[in-house]
């Protein structure tokens, strides 16, 4: 199978990445061929002559990974998973379960260097504990691959992994052909979540079945509404909303099933949503989120409200692959209405580059259209994020305009010690004094600022303890301040530095009177107040 550009930059980003780490994330999106890109590194491995653990959590993993290996490779894998073992077998590639390897005796079967390399699938779930036990008892090195890079426990996967090794992005994928575009539509139908309750950094499934289960009617209705003729995965909190969806579905016509853990007829469900035709519904209790693919999908609907970007990724993920016919993915989004906790929108998962502010808003802008009608995510995200850019470049430009402004109603520091004199006047950096040659602090700048000197051209510390000094000099003899000094000065006054406080405030006052016009008769130039009066007689 010949792999995308974007497989062959993974992979070669992978290689490249063990000359210096052992323990390496690769994040593409889900539809965009993870387990094709591991499958080419561990033929790559084999080829070295050593073998391979590929750890997953879900038998419909290891069976997925099972079958394309197998396909890109020609390599046979043993499993090691309930009553199949991988020890002491010929093949150079084994599953493993990570609920059997977890268990001691299992794991400790194999010597700790048996394997040149693990593959985690699905790794946001890596740094839990089961896992850790299992990858810190061996001794290779670690690829973990995942759609997200990101858990909902806010716990970092940089706990475990060095770096990530190479990212693909949605947006990426989706403008670049390999998923399908997304449009989004936000049904207007309110959900009060304000009683729900948190449990393990989301809301706590139990109560969302019970407070959705009142608008399950109205919801249905919305989604035979907006969806009439697509092919439906719709997600819920538990087994039994999940159910009564079904149901209700069922008695407005619609042709829908339902699936879950407990379900014995799973794998038929899931054979007839295959072969189901537009118009078609399948209900799920949040079981389809991982190692399911039904490329046909072309809308998803998320009953189960998150504040976590992996889990809402998972599940607009069924819908992305690309398949014949298929034009786009509509993703419902129904208005969830809670005060304190931010849920994850369609429009965070598209949006082009990791800037929370600018997502917020752009994630409202498209709440607010979407009401309206179906929009494109990444057209109408590119051109929400253009406005909000411009937005704040105006904002940024309106905001140097203050500062210059305000800066101009400052005196420079220059114009304040020459006006002033004294030993201000004459400071130079001493070259042995180092401490003082150190650039000024924030706060020494902030309060020259304050007291009416324009701070940029002041550059060590030194000189900014000496203006700071000479103010606070100044401030208890009663001297002109640097903005008396400023406005006087620019009327043609000289020397002001060297004024009393209220000879300054008091022209100033006479200025202010006549319409800030020096009054007729002072010459500016050769007036003298009288503080300098006497001390010039003396």
């Amino acid at each position: 199978m010949e792999l995308r550009d974007y497989q062959k930059k993974a992979v070669e980003a992978v290689e490249a990445g063990w000359e210096t780490r052992r323990k390496q994330l690769l994040v593409l999106p889900t539809g965009t061929g993870k387990t094709i890109v591991f499958a080419e590194l561990i033929r790559r491995e084999v080829g070295r002559g050593n073998r391979v653990l590929v750890l997953a959590h879900r038998e419909e993993l290891l069976s997925q990974a099972a079958d394309k290996i197998g396909r890109m490779t020609g390599l046979e894998c043993a499993v090691e998973k309930a009553s199949q073992r991988g020890v002491n077998t010929l093949e150079r590639v084994v599953l493993g379960s990570v609920q059997t390897l977890a268990r001691k005796e299992r794991r400790e079967a194999y010597p700790q260097g048996e394997f040149g390399l693990i593959v985690v699938d699905e790794a946001h779930h890596a740094i839990s504990a089961s896992y850790m036990e299992i990858l810190n008892y061996f001794t290779a090195r670690v690829l973990g691959v995942t759609a997200t890079a990101d858990r909902g426990d806010k716990r970092n996967l940089g706990e475990y992994f060095e770096a990530i090794a190479y990212e693909y992005t949605l947006y990426d994928a989706v403008r670049e052909g390999w998923l399908v575009r997304p449009v989004a539509r936000t049904i207007p139908l309110k959900l009060d979540l304000t009683g729900v309750s948190m449990s393990a950094g989301d809301y706590a499934a139990g109560q969302l079945g019970s407070t959705l289960t009142p608008y399950l009617g109205e919801i249905a209705k919305c989604i035979i509404e907006a969806a009439p003729e697509r092919k439906t995965v719709i997600f819920l909190p538990l087994i039994d909303t999940s159910k009564q969806m079904m149901g209700i579905l069922q008695s407005n016509g619609v042709e829908c099933r339902e699936v879950n853990g407990q379900s014995e007829d799973r794998a038929e469900t899931l054979r007839w949503f295959h072969d189901a035709g537009p118009g078609a519904m399948l209900c799920n209790s949040m079981l389809l989120t991982e190692g399911w693919d039904e490329p046909s999908t072309d809308c998803i609907v998320c009953l189960r409200p998150t504040k976590i970007r992996s889990l809402y990724a998972q599940i607009v993920g069924r819908g992305t692959r690309l398949a014949p016919g298929k034009k786009n993915l509509l993703i419902l989004d129904f208005l969830w209405l809670t005060g304190r906790h931010n849920l994850i929108r369609p429009a965070y998962l598209f949006a082009k580059g990791d800037d929370p502010e600018m997502m917020e808003k752009v994630a409202q802008m498209e709440l607010e259209q979407s009401q309206e009608e179906e929009i494109d995510l990444l057209e109408t995200g590119e051109e929400n994020a253009g406005k909000v850019r411009r937005e704040r470049e105006e904002a940024l430009r309106k905001e140097l305009e203050e500062q210059r402004r305000q800066k101009a109603r400052l005196v420079d520091p220059l114009q304040f010690v020459s006006s002033i004199r004294g030993a201000v006047a004459e400071w130079e950096p001493n070259p042995n004094d180092i401490a003082s040659l150190a650039p000024p602090t924030k706060k020494q700048l902030e309060r020259i600022e304050r007291a009416g000197i324009n701070p940029e051209g002041i550059k060590y510390m030194g000189h900014a303890s000496m203006i700071l000094d000479t103010l606070q000099t100044r401030w208890i003899c009663g001297l002109s301040t640097p903005k008396q000094i400023r406005l006087l000065e620019r009327k043609g006054f000289r020397n002001v530095g060297q004024w009393k406080f209220e000879e300054a405030n008091k022209a100033i006052s006479l200025i202010a009177q006549n319409n800030w016009i020096v009054p007729h008769g002072v010459m500016p130039r050769l007036f003298v107040p009288p503080s300098l009066r006497e001390k010039e007689a003396k």
